[in-house]
C-alpha cells in the first residue's frame, strides 16, 4: 500500500478546499516550458500504461520533480483528483500550462477510457512540435548572430574609426571637397553617426513598439503584416508549410483522440496565430456545420495546395481523415527540415557577401585620399 504523502495546507479564506503554496486561482509562481510539459505527459502516459493508478501516478511524477512551477501545479493537480475533480477539469484551472487543445485531448481520454493512449498521442505531438520550432530557432541563431555583430562592428567603425581618418585627412590639405565621392559619403555617415547615433536607436525602438501596438489593437494592420510575412521571399514558404503542418498535426490528432470535428476545428483556430489561417479553419468549419465537406472550403482558402486538399479529399471519402492529416503533418515537416538546411545556407552566404562588399567600399573609401596623396608625391 502506497504511503500516503504528508503535507501542510493552508486553507483558502474563499472556500473550505485545500491549495497549493504557490498556486492561486488558476496562477502559478513561474513559467512552464514546452519541454518540461512534454516530459510531464510522457511519464504520465508511461505511469498509466502501466497500471499505475492516475493518483499515484500523480504522486510519483509530482515527487520526482525539482522545485518549481510545474512542480506547483502537480501538487494542486493531486489535491483536485483526490476530491473527485477529473484530471481534465483539474487542469483548466491552469489554461497557460494546459491550452484547450490540452485539456481536450485528456477529456477525450477520460470520456474513451483510453487516458495512457490518448497522453502518450499528446506527448509525441508536443514532442514533433518542439522539434519543428527548435529546428528552425537553432537555424536562425547565426544568421541572426552574424547580423547583430557586423550592426555593432560598423556601429564602432562609422563612430570611432572614420573620424580618427576624417582628421588626418584634413591635415593633407585641399578639404574634403578635394576627395572621391565614396570617401566623402563614408566620413559624412561616421559624423552623423557619431552624433546622432542615439537617434537610430531611438527610432528602432519606437518603430518596434509601434508596430507591436498595431498588431494588437488594428485588425487591418494585423492582416495586412500577416499576408505580407507569408509572401516574404523563403521565409514566407518555410512559415506558410509550417502553419500547414500545425494545421494537419493538431487536426489529426485531435479527431484520433475522438475529439468531434467542430470542437476540434474550435480549439485549432483559438490556437492559430495567423489571421488568415484562422479564416481558413472558421471556413472548414461552418462548412462541416452546414453539413458540408472539408476540402472544397480548405481550397477555396488559398492556403492549403491541390496535394494536401485531395489528400484529405480521399480521407473524408474512405473514413480515414485523422490518418491522411497526420500523413500530410509529416509530409510538411520533412518539407520543413530540408527548406529550412538549404534557406539557411543561402543566408548565411549572402551575408557574408554584404558584409564583405560593405566593409571592401569603407576601406576603399578611407584609402583612396592615401592613395591620391601617394601618387602626387611620386610625381614630385
Amino acid at each position: 500500500m502506497a504511503k500516503k504523502l504528508q503535507r501542510k495546507i493552508p486553507v483558502s479564506k474563499s472556500a473550505n478546499t485545500p491549495v497549493v503554496a504557490g498556486v492561486k486561482d488558476g496562477r502559478v509562481r513561474g513559467r512552464v516550458g514546452p519541454k518540461m510539459l512534454a516530459e510531464f505527459t510522457s511519464q504520465l502516459s508511461v505511469l498509466l500504461s502501466a497500471g499505475i493508478p492516475i493518483m499515484r501516478s500523480l504522486r510519483v511524477i509530482e515527487g520526482q520533480m525539482a522545485a518549481g512551477p510545474m512542480k506547483r501545479i502537480c501538487g494542486s493537480l493531486v489535491e483536485d483528483v483526490e476530491g473527485g475533480t477529473p484530471l481534465s477539469e483539474a487542469m483548466q484551472k491552469y489554461p497557460t500550462t494546459f491550452d484547450s487543445l490540452y485539456t481536450n485531448m485528456v477529456r477525450a481520454g477520460e470520456a474513451g477510457g483510453v487516458q495512457e493512449e490518448i497522453l502518450n498521442r499528446l506527448a509525441s505531438f508536443m514532442e514533433k512540435s518542439q522539434q519543428i520550432k527548435q529546428r528552425v530557432i537553432g537555424a536562425l541563431m547565426y544568421p541572426v548572430a552574424i547580423m547583430v555583430v557586423a550592426f555593432l562592428v560598423l556601429l564602432l567603425v562609422f563612430a570611432l574609426v572614420i573620424p580618427k581618418f576624417k582628421a588626418v585627412f584634413e591635415t593633407m590639405g585641399g578639404g574634403m571637397k578635394s576627395f572621391h565621392w565614396s570617401t566623402q559619403l563614408v566620413i559624412g555617415l561616421g559624423e552623423h553617426m557619431k552624433v546622432y547615433w542615439w537617434t537610430y536607436l531611438l527610432g528602432v525602438v519606437l518603430l518596434a513598439l509601434l508596430h507591436r501596438v498595431l498588431m494588437v489593437r488594428v485588425e487591418g494592420y494585423r492582416r495586412v503584416m500577416h499576408r505580407f510575412v507569408l509572401k516574404v521571399p523563403i521565409f514566407g514558404r518555410l512559415l506558410h508549410m509550417s502553419l500547414v503542418g500545425r494545421f494537419a498535426r493538431t487536426f489529426g490528432t485531435l479527431i484520433q483522440s475522438g475529439v468531434p470535428h467542430l470542437d476540434a476545428l474550435d480549439i485549432l483556430r483559438a490556437s492559430v496565430a495567423n489571421v488568415h489561417m484562422r479564416d481558413a479553419v472558421a471556413s472548414v468549419h461552418d462548412s462541416i456545420r452546414e453539413g458540408a465537406g472539408i476540402a472544397v472550403p480548405m481550397g477555396e482558402s488559398g492556403m492549403f495546395d491541390d496535394i494536401v486538399v485531395n489528400m484529405v479529399d480521399v480521407g473524408e471519402q474512405t473514413g480515414e481523415l485523422d490518418r491522411m492529416l497526420v500523413k500530410i503533418a509529416d509530409r510538411y515537416e520533412i518539407e520543413v527540415d530540408r527548406t529550412v538546411d538549404t534557406t539557411f545556407k543561402v543566408i548565411e552566404t549572402l551575408l557574408l557577401v554584404v558584409m564583405a562588399v560593405i566593409v571592401g567600399f569603407i576601406v576603399f573609401s578611407l584609402f583612396m585620399p592615401l592613395i591620391t596623396m601617394m601618387r602626387a608625391l611620386n610625381r614630385h
